[in-house]
């Protein structure tokens, strides 16, 4: 199954990319991973969004506006969120918040 690998256009947030060699990385574990990483750029990131590449689901499931940028990203940017975490290149695309 080949991945859906997002664009991800002008994010001005902090990006983290993980590669693992998981070769099936359920969502739960990928989610995880991600909060872990996170966690170094902040002491309790909140999840705002997130983009599964295999399938192309994404949260929230909503379009808003008719931006260059997918819904998922728009939404979490204009709430604030500053860290990307990009794992196995687009596999798993999560956006959080740093709070403090």
């Amino acid at each position: 199954m080949s991945i859906k690998n997002p664009e991800i256009p002008d994010f001005t947030g902090n990006r983290i990319s993980i590669t693992t060699e998981d070769e099936v990385l359920e969502f739960d574990a990928a989610k995880d991973m991600a909060k872990q990483k996170a966690r170094e750029l902040s002491a309790d990131p909140m999840l705002l969004s997130w983009y599964r590449g295999k399938t192309g689901e994404y949260y929230p499931a909503f379009e808003c506006g008719s931006s260059q940028k997918p819904a998922w990203i728009v939404f979490a940017e204009a709430r604030g969120g500053d860290i990307l975490v990009n794992i196995n290149d687009g596999e798993y695309v999560f956006i959080y918040l740093s709070v403090d």
